[in-house]
């Protein structure tokens, strides 16, 4: 028996299949349905991301209509020297930060409260994910009127009833968007995005392998220690997750800062997106808002790339169980 040669093995290899003219057909008529909604995504979504960037590029307030013209990237130079966005980029990083590291702590506290069995355990979850269901605008106005408002809050309310039940009349009124703006938005987006933490890390406590947990028991690990060398560590990706998707979702956040303070006092809330408002229908410059909202869309996607790195882990994570 004579053995072949890889040149000759690679002559009798049979030639690549090239699809001929009929299934080439065949396949283009199954994608042809799919072609309007192509054609409408590209619209929707790519004709306006390459419009802003025309724009971001244009020296063009509305109020001067004669006297638009490029400017290349001199908005963008604007972008990273205006004092106003350098104090809304603070602002955004503070607000994102103190909501995601202040959620995340409760969502993992509520997650390991969900996580063990008992009496009215799904009335609980059901009641602790209902503020991630209420509407941002509808969210900020609970806030803004029935609990922080002055006269008639549930907070200034609470403390007149605590001062008569110590024999006073009345408590301060106390203003608390004024005095502390910044921590009422912040409160105001704990309470919304609490539950979607919770959620999540609950997901990562109930995919804890079993048997390993079991094996901590019998060798007579506390609870403290199980959490602290099993469970955490196995969170450590989930929770990596929440905070990715968190920053995302609240380095966009309009509706809270908008409804609930204006950005104010003396800009003490002004965050990026807000600051784009203002640039774009209180001062019209439509090039330097554009500008800013290209620079958050970049920002915004390279921390989904972070995000989706992190899920595809979790997948390949999952399969090799």
């Amino acid at each position: 028996m004579t053995t072949l040669t890889p040149a000759r093995h690679a002559l009798r290899r049979p030639p690549p299949h090239r699809p001929g003219r009929r299934e080439t057909v065949h396949k283009w008529r199954r994608r042809l349905p799919l072609l309007p909604a192509l054609i409408f995504t590209v619209v929707v979504t790519q004709l306006p991301i390459v419009a802003t960037l025309v724009i971001s590029t244009l020296q063009w307030n509305i109020l001067k209509p004669g006297e638009r013209h490029f400017t290349g990237l001199s908005n963008y130079a604007a972008v990273f020297t205006d004092e106003r966005l350098r104090t809304a980029v603070l602002n955004t990083i503070v607000l994102t930060a103190s909501v995601v590291i202040i959620s995340v702590v409760l969502g993992l506290g509520l997650a390991l409260l969900l996580d063990r069995r008992f009496l009215g355990r799904g009335l609980a979850r059901t009641l602790l994910i209902t503020p991630f269901l209420v509407m941002p605008v509808a969210a900020a106005l609970l806030w803004k009127h029935a609990i922080y408002n002055p006269d008639y809050g549930l907070l200034n309310g609470t403390l007149n009833a605590v001062y008569r039940l110590f024999g006073a009349e009345n408590g301060p009124t106390v203003d608390w968007v004024s005095n502390s703006a910044m921590p009422a938005v912040v409160i105001a987006l704990v309470w919304q995005w609490t539950p979607f933490m919770m959620l999540i890390l609950l997901a990562g406590l109930q995919a804890q392998p079993g048997d390993v947990l079991e094996a901590a028991r019998v060798d007579g690990a506390s609870a403290l220690q199980t959490f602290r060398h099993i469970t955490l560590p196995h969170l450590r990706q989930y929770i990596e997750l929440g905070v990715l998707l968190g920053t995302i979702y609240i380095v966009q956040t309009f509706d809270a800062v908008f409804t609930i303070t204006q950005g104010g006092p003396g800009s003490r809330t002004t965050n990026l997106p807000y600051e784009i408002y203002l640039t774009m229908f209180r001062k019209y410059e439509y090039g330097e808002a554009a500008a800013a909202g290209v620079v958050v869309v970049i920002g915004s996607i390279v921390i989904a790339t972070f995000a989706l790195r992190t899920i595809a882990s979790l997948f390949r994570e999952e399969v090799s169980r």
